[in-house]
């Protein structure tokens, strides 16, 4: 027959379960599809915890029962983590230390907080009895049982409570669950959980001292310690938590410092090539100007009967001329230079890309930073180009374009680029841009978010949509300058 207590720990096992299939869930891939995965997970933990605690001799342990005790928790959550979920990665060793410190701790501390009081029951029924509010044995008996159970309720309640509300926050803070963690960075959070776990050893093979046969706390021998070991057990929970959050905070400081050397290098280039860049594209303009008129009074000295020849080499060398034309006109120069170095790059593999970007102007008095706009659509014409070639790479007869067009909206500028693309978008719930499919995920699929960067400088956002195979990318910047920024010259 169960006693009341055993039903108890029956309920604290399986909502462990449930907490631990929620805490492995939130970061593995689970190995089965069925949505039942995790009920599994959480059935097969409780019935190897609640088959320990069957097997487990009376008594009070020692250093070697605290040691084994521990060994085995961990070796039953790293089973339950390999055989329901794909757990062969450097985090599971982060998520098997952390769910056992954080149920440790919370054991501890429901025990020490709840279990102190309740030690005082005893006390309250022998007043009872002498004040006669207790008359029979029967009553006392009842009393006692029902005290014992409500003690061991709470402290049951509270060990679920602190242990869900503990992982929930380490699921939150590790925003980055798909991140590939490195050696370092597992033992900066790993060891703040490892130091809960081995606190929480020391306590099992200290807390019970047994002189002449009979059991003693170490908080009764020392009763300011029934306090100052729940505010350790606590500040080492915080430690675990907020370890998560400021190994999240270093990853985005890093993710926005790279982003950031590779957003000065680009600008540190469109500074390079620009002014030489003009310099050749004024010189082209001054030669065909000239040569231009230099052809046409040829022409005209060569007019007569025998030099059809002559007249057909200089009508071939003045179309030659032609095709030195600056192709895009925009008003700016950086982005003319840009659009004609990215539109020559990519033609040399796709011959029959559209490129029009007869709706792309810019107003002289432009605040905007030349340099700013060029990142911009630079990043955008990198990956209007790409996805124009993959299209091109799976379809050869393919359509692939890109249009670009401007709109000076009171005080906004609204860029807007389309392309071509194969309808294939790899979106995941929580980032806020498409995934990149290269190989080298660090090194590429950062463009739009240097775009994000460089736009918010001005107060401003990106947004995409897809219209069938189009993607519509837009940039929305405040048209004011920004000088605070650096990298700003005479334009």
């Amino acid at each position: 027959m169960f006693k009341a207590a055993d039903v108890l720990y029956m309920v604290l096992t399986v909502s462990q379960g449930y907490c631990l299939q929620y805490f492995l869930g939130s970061f593995l891939e689970s190995r089965m599809k069925s949505r039942w995965n995790g009920l599994y997970a959480a059935g097969l933990y409780s019935l190897l915890k609640i088959a320990v605690m069957w097997c487990s001799p009376p008594g009070y342990e020692d250093y070697k029962a605290a040691v084994g005790t521990l060994a085995l928790s961990l070796c039953i959550l790293s089973f339950t983590a390999l055989c329901f979920y794909k757990a062969l990665r450097p985090v599971t060793v982060f998520l098997v230390v952390s769910f056992q410190a954080v149920m440790d701790i919370s054991s501890y501390v429901a025990v020490i907080l709840i279990g102190e009081p309740g030690n005082r029951l005893p006390e309250l029924w022998n007043w009872c009895v002498r004040e006669g509010i207790i008359t029979s044995e029967k009553i006392l008996a009842l009393a006692v049982r029902t005290g014992t159970a409500v003690v061991l309720l709470l402290q049951y309640l509270v060990i679920v409570l602190l242990l869900y509300c503990s992982l929930k926050k380490i699921v939150w803070n590790f925003r980055e669950k798909n991140y590939g963690i490195n050696r370092t960075e597992l033992l900066f959070i790993l060891i703040p959980a490892a130091v809960g776990l081995m606190l929480c050893m020391l306590l099992r093979i200290i807390i019970v001292s047994v002189e002449d046969s009979v059991p003693e706390m170490l908080y009764d021998r020392y009763p300011v310690l029934a306090v100052v070991i729940p505010a350790i057990l606590l500040l080492s929970l915080l430690s675990i938590l907020y370890s998560v959050k400021l190994f999240q905070d270093m990853i985005y400081r890093n993710r926005e410092k790279s982003s950031r050397i590779v957003l000065e290098k680009q600008i540190c280039s469109l500074q390079e090539h620009m002014d030489e860049m003009e310099r050749i594209y004024s010189g082209i303009r001054g030669m065909k100007h000239d040569m231009k008129n230099t052809l046409a009074i040829i022409r005209r000295l060569s007019a007569g009967e025998g030099n059809g020849e002559l007249q057909e080499y200089l009508s071939e060398l003045n179309r030659g001329l032609e095709k030195l034309e600056v192709r895009f006109g925009t008003g700016n120069t950086v982005v003319d230079t840009l659009l004609n170095m990215k539109y020559h790059e990519a033609v040399r593999d796709m011959p029959d890309l559209r490129m029009d970007a007869d709706q792309l102007l810019f107003p002289q008095g432009i605040e905007i930073h030349s340099y700013d706009i060029g990142v911009v659509l630079g990043n955008a014409m990198d990956n209007a180009i790409e996805a124009c070639r993959k299209l091109k790479a799976k379809e050869a007869g393919a359509d692939v374009f890109i249009r670009i067009s401007s709109l000076l909206k009171g005080n906004l500028l609204i860029l807007k680029v389309e392309n071509s693309f194969d309808g294939r978008l790899v979106l995941k719930v929580k980032d806020e841009f498409p995934v990149t499919d290269k190989a080298d995920r660090k090194a590429h699929g950062i463009g739009l978010a240097n775009m994000k960067s460089t736009v918010e400088k001005y107060q401003g956002a990106v947004d995409f949509r897809v219209n069938g195979r189009i993607f519509i990318l837009s940039v929305m910047m405040k048209n004011e300058r920004r000088e605070e920024d650096g990298f700003w010259s005479d334009r």
